[in-house]
């Protein structure tokens, strides 16, 4: 006699789907991610150009050039604050999509918990029948050396 679980077709349906959502979890990190190095790398040519026009400034600088660094400055704080709510966004669809991966995780855990307390089940029914056998066995064995 082999084992099997009743809630098999139903556990590799739930294995599936978190696998599914770990797929795209992975993606909400890969945007969250990109997303996020791009704002840095807005902020750190920000800060460079910042340190850069203070050393000018220093030296001395022609009005233009200030201007030009103010407009310059100025298109980085709009691309800045854009990528800060796209990394908003990435941040909070990375973590729904976590809460969406743990959920989809302990369903599965709780479908492998039923199938091992099942087989444990299961494997006591089994030794509790060969225990039986083995004592029908003896006492036919008994009876015969009788008779």
């Amino acid at each position: 006699m082999h084992y099997e679980f009743k809630f098999n077709k139903i556990l590799r349906i739930k294995e599936r789907e978190k696998d599914q959502a770990f797929d795209v979890y992975s993606e909400a990190v890969k945007r969250f991610e990109e997303a996020a190095g791009k704002l840095y790398e807005l902020l750190k040519k920000k800060e460079d150009l910042e340190a850069y026009q203070q050393s000018r400034l220093i030296k001395g600088l022609p009005v233009q050039e200030i201007r030009h660094h103010q407009h310059f400055v100025y298109a980085l704080e709009k691309s800045i604050g854009h990528y800060q709510k796209m990394v908003a966004n990435a941040r909070s669809q990375m973590n729904f999509q976590q809460e969406k991966l743990m959920e989809k995780n302990i369903e599965v855990k709780k479908y492998e918990k039923m199938k091992e307390r099942d087989l444990d089940s299961f494997m006591e029914d089994m030794k509790q029948k060969e225990a039986r056998q083995m004592d029908d066995i003896s006492i036919q064995l008994y009876m015969n050396r009788g008779n």
